[in-house]
């Protein structure tokens, strides 16, 4: 029968026929290493559904398996908040430190036995995955933990993701946590592609799965030899687990390929015993690992528990020793930073280290060089323990070379020539022109970055030619750029010149506290600088706060207020700021300002201790620095309240026999109503 003749119905029976068989070999290739049909039949396959959907585009669906690679190149990547944030994991690196971690644990629930599964921790991009009603809707990269980039896109390309869920009974809403990455003969392979095509080679697997998915055109990415596990999940509707090591068979029902060689313990001996197991077996993977992830069987302990502002305390990571080689230490080159640091990095003969090829080392600086005697010409070891960087952590002595000659920093900066110092309180070593050109690459780079003015497509290559050509030579210069100096700049149509001048006067009206954190004041991050916002409300007012007054402030101390102080009081920066205030950046923080201030938290002393039922001590802690209070760690005489939740330390004690002010969360919460 022709397919001319058949009727709609038919052909719509006829591509779900066909798009189930293909997610049938998709998943015996991908997921189960277990192909039944050549390359060519599963190519007639698909070229069999393609000319169907192009014959009748409205029977085209989200999840077929023709919508993997999409038409067109992406102009950007849009930004996606996530409903639970991915917060990043504490490594641990011995038996103690595990045993304190159970400890820990046992102590919030004396009575319970705690069970535990234990994962590889595999070395690749953190993904998460969502799906509603079956179909994958988004694929998010993990970014900051709080916001990520929609990649959905290019998500849709790796082939060991499903677009579609089977098995039967999966949730409404399903959010799954998991790497990207590639294993060893998929990066060997595509590092040979690049070489042969004059391309750079990627350094290690990790940097080449993350660069994959930051490509704007899919058809790029789904040439990637990318593949993906899942580890966990983030979101469920619809159904409910009780524990991971349930929710973990429960995504394999569903066709989502699960972490290899996951282990339910259910001891802490017995988790111990699967580390040290793996340490050596980890050679037989087809991937790199540098350690095992180790976590609370049940999802009840794991939200009691809950999360510090950084990591949950649920799961921690088992770090295995850095794996070492040795290899030709070939040149010493000197890189400058935004502060003007000078950090010294090794150029080494390349070499094959943890599935990856090093050809650079980090040596922090000159103190280590010295210290550890490392020369041009030596044979050096270096490790790889979890840095994208190794580190050279010694020579072989008895390889030096009889001519050899110790290193000598050199006396001028190798970017600009201007006279390079140390401070003596320090171990760094400065070039002290404000003007440098390697400076100013990293202090534009720093200010156009997500936490600070969120300047999209102001990437590296374009900074260094923006520099390069002299467009900008401070920061204020960016607010004066114009369509003609952007498109004749490589890789800058009018398209992209177009959205970066859009993406320039969003920039104005970031707040406050991103704004000064921007700026780079050596030892203001990004808390500092939400510190610095909270209180003076306004750039003038931080501009003319005195020393002794910034000192005072809560969490500054002496050696950034004088930092602080030292920035403003400087004439370069006194006019940079005057012409930023002119290109219209926004000095003061309106949605703090707006805010009417509650004048009974000014300059109280809260404590938490203990879990709470409605909310994170972290969004309890936040609630009360948004209302001009603060939030201490430990009970002390200028302590104004504690804030009691369910299986309370040591602290309560404390707050007793002091007689300090203590509320339970119910009266904490009412304490803010009012």
């Amino acid at each position: 029968m022709k397919e001319k003749s058949l009727t709609r119905e038919e052909v719509r029976i006829k591509i779900e026929k066909l798009r189930k068989e293909i997610e049938r070999h998709d998943q015996k290739y991908f997921l189960e290493n277990a192909p039944v049909i050549s390359d060519y039949e599963y190519d007639r396959l698909m070229k069999q559904l393609k000319d169907l959907e192009a014959l009748h585009p409205d029977l085209v669906t989200l999840d077929s398996p023709t919508q993997r690679v999409g038409e067109k190149p992406l102009e950007s990547f849009s930004s996606v908040r996530h409903a639970i944030p991915m917060l990043s994991i504490e490594n641990t690196y011995s038996h103690e430190e595990v045993l304190e971690f159970h400890q820990r644990i046992q102590k919030v629930f004396p009575n319970e036995e705690i069970h535990y599964v234990v994962e590889p921790k595999i070395d690749g991009l953190a993904i998460l995955l969502k799906y509603e009603n079956g179909v994958l809707t988004l694929g998010a990269t993990r970014g900051d933990g709080f916001t990520g980039d929609d990649v959905t896109s290019n998500i849709k390309t790796i082939h060991s993701i499903a677009l579609k869920l089977s098995g039967k009974k999966w949730p409404s809403l399903l959010e799954v946590k998991g790497e990207v990455y590639m294993d060893h003969f998929g990066f060997k392979k595509f590092n040979q592609e690049r070489e042969k095509a004059s391309e750079a080679p990627f350094a290690n697997p990790r940097n080449a799965a993350s660069g994959s998915l930051k490509l704007l055109n899919p058809r790029e990415t789904a040439q990637r030899p990318l593949t993906f596990f899942a580890h966990g999940m983030a979101r469920c509707e619809g159904l409910q687990f009780e524990t991971h090591s349930q929710a973990l068979r429960a995504l394999q029902s569903y066709g989502v390929r699960v972490v290899e060689h996951y282990k339910k313990c259910d001891s802490i001996q017995e988790v111990l015993a699967c580390c040290d197991a793996w340490e050596e077996k980890r050679k037989e993977l087809l991937y790199d690992i540098d350690g095992r992830v180790i976590k609370v069987d049940s999802f009840r302990i794991q939200n009691l528990l809950g999360s510090t502002s950084k990591s949950p305390r649920w799961v921690i990571a088992y770090k295995y020793q850095a794996q070492s080689a040795v290899t030709l230490l070939e040149n010493i080159v000197l890189q400058v930073g935004r502060t003007g640091t000078l950090t010294p990095v090794a150029q080494l003969t390349p070499v094959e280290l943890c599935g990856t090829t090093v050809s650079r080392a980090t040596l922090h600086n000159r103190d280590e060089i010295e210290r550890k005697d490392i020369r041009i010409g030596d044979r050096v070891r270096i490790e790889k323990g979890g840095e994208v960087i190794p580190k050279v952590v010694g020579v072989v002595l008895e390889k030096r070379p009889s001519m050899s000659k110790p290193f000598k920093f050199p006396t001028a900066c190798p970017e600009c020539g201007s006279l390079v110092v140390r401070d003596e309180s320090e171990v760094a070593i400065r070039c002290q022109n404000a003007s440098c050109p390697a400076q100013l690459k990293r202090s534009l780079e720093h200010f156009a970055s997500r936490k600070a003015m969120d300047i999209e497509g102001m990437g590296e290559r374009l900074v260094d030619q923006l520099v390069n050509q002299k467009l900008v030579c401070s920061v204020p210069d960016l607010y004066r750029l114009k369509l003609e100096d952007l498109m004749p700049l490589e890789r800058m149509g009018e398209k992209s010149s177009q959205n970066l001048l859009e993406a320039l006067e969003q920039s104005k009206k970031r707040s406050l506290h991103r704004f000064i954190f921007g700026l780079g004041i050596r030892h203001v991050g990004i808390h500092a600088a939400e510190i610095l916002a909270m209180k003076y409300r306004e750039m003038e007012a931080v501009i003319n706060a005195s020393c002794e007054d910034l000192e005072a402030t809560h969490e500054i101390g002496s050696v950034m207020a004088k930092s602080i102080f030292s920035f403003f009081h400087t004439k370069e920066n006194i006019q940079m700021m005057s012409r930023l205030e002119k290109s219209g950046l926004c000095m003061k923080d309106y949605e703090i300002a707006s805010r009417k201030k509650d004048e009974t938290l000014s300059g109280k002393v809260f404590v938490l201790t203990g879990i709470l039922k409605s909310l994170s001590r972290e969004e309890a802690g936040q609630l009360i620095k948004t209302l001009g209070g603060r939030v201490s760690s430990s009970v002390s005489r200028s302590t104004d309240y504690v804030v009691v939740g369910e299986d309370p330390g040591s602290k309560l004690k404390k707050a007793k026999e002091w007689k300090i002010k203590i509320l339970d969360e119910e009266e904490f919460l009412k304490f803010f109503k009012k």
